[in-house]
């Protein structure tokens, strides 16, 4: 990474100061870089030290550096505690050794650059807090825990520049996405994301790594978060008068599958497999069964329904997760009064899995399904 040469470089003046913070608000990894990162923080988070080693090696091959991995398992005891933390570094440690062993690439990447003795972790770290959240933040019912925040997280650790504060940021929210019970943080980091220059395509991308790398309920659980923070910030539909907004992007028209579908219906393919549906007001897919795959539904935006043969509809909402056995025959849409925006990935794939197309479900069905 560019990250020490670019921290040298900035001295003297404030031009060259002003350059280098904006380099901080971006993102240094690639489009791949980042969904293993995303996938190595999440697994650190559930203390999943199997699945963090096979994704430690996929980020090695996609030439994440040691430094990068290191620093980003190392920051994350602020965040999940130092006994996950450090279970991690080991697990990084034995991956490096067995690459290395087998003559593997392994790019160590720079440590990050020395503060100086005149480097002031309080006052630094009141200044990157301050743009995280936006505004100025006290925490005076624990004064100590402000000071550790302030000083150490924000001033010790945000100021190395071994990773960036978008950087940073990434791995913060796709550790927290693998917590149960820490929503408000989670949504505070999402936040806080964007104000250190995550774009809404990146954050999303988080959602879409965790998906494609079988972390599907922590995918929904930020989904609900960012879909809620996202309400009325994104696209208008391409079509229609509606006023309400998607939060991830339409895609173009779903051409190839459109004879399977009553109403209509876009599509827009990510990495890993996953693909996201758009469904525009009681647009709704045919009857069909998924052999030889289980298809995953995360509801990421909107409204619609999801319902299998002889069974109740269920309702989807942003960050619900339906997991669709094999042979099972069902149907999922939007509502009658929303859009919605789902994405769908089969996993535990067999080799000749097909999709058997059914008959539509007619509007008599439709119509009995109760709004909410």
């Amino acid at each position: 990474m560019l990250a020490a040469v670019l921290f040298a470089a900035c001295i003297n003046t404030n031009e060259k100061m002003s350059k280098c913070e904006n380099e901080k608000l971006e993102l240094s990894f690639t489009t791949e870089q980042a969904a293993w990162m995303s996938a190595i923080a999440c697994d650190e988070a559930k203390g999943d030290l199997v699945a963090l080693e096979s994704a430690i090696h996929n980020g090695l091959e996609a030439e994440l550096t040691v430094s990068q991995i290191k620093e980003a398992l190392s920051q994350l005891y602020a965040y999940t505690g130092f006994p996950r933390s450090l279970n991690s570094l080991g697990v990084l440690q034995r991956v490096i050794g067995d690459r290395q062993a087998k003559g593997m690439k392994v790019i160590m990447g720079e440590d990050a650059s020395p503060l100086g003795d005149d480097y002031d972790a309080l006052k630094e770290g009141t200044r990157v807090q301050t743009q995280l959240v936006g505004k100025a933040f006290e925490y005076a019912f624990a004064p100590a825990t402000d000071y550790y925040l302030k000083a150490h997280l924000f001033g010790d650790i945000f100021a190395r520049d071994n990773l960036t504060y978008a950087d940073r940021e990434l791995v913060t929210v796709s550790a927290l996405s693998g917590l149960e019970g820490v929503e408000p943080q989670l949504k505070a980091h999402v936040a806080g994301a964007r104000n250190m220059g995550v774009t809404e395509e990146q954050l999303q991308g988080i959602v879409v790594a965790l998906a494609a790398n079988d972390l599907l309920n922590e995918a929904g659980r930020l989904a609900k978060n960012y879909a809620e923070l996202s309400n009325g910030e994104a696209n208008k539909p391409s079509n229609g008068a509606s006023t309400q907004t998607l939060v991830w992007p339409q895609g173009k028209s779903n051409d190839a599958y459109a004879q399977y579908f009553v109403g209509q219906s876009f599509l827009q393919p990510y990495f890993g497999g996953v693909a996201n549906v758009t469904f525009e007001p009681r647009c709704r897919n045919n009857w069909h069964v998924h052999h030889g795959a289980v298809q995953v539904l995360i509801c990421v935006s909107g409204k619609g329904w999801y319902q299998e043969w002889n069974k109740p509809a269920v309702a989807l909402t942003s960050g619900t997760v339906i997991a669709i056995p094999e042979g099972v025959k069902h149907w999922h849409g939007a509502a009658a009064d929303s859009w919605m925006q789902h994405l769908a990935i089969h996993t535990q794939e067999q080799p000749g899995a097909t999709n058997e197309w059914l008959e539509p479900v007619s509007d008599a069905q439709y119509n009995k399904l109760t709004a909410f």
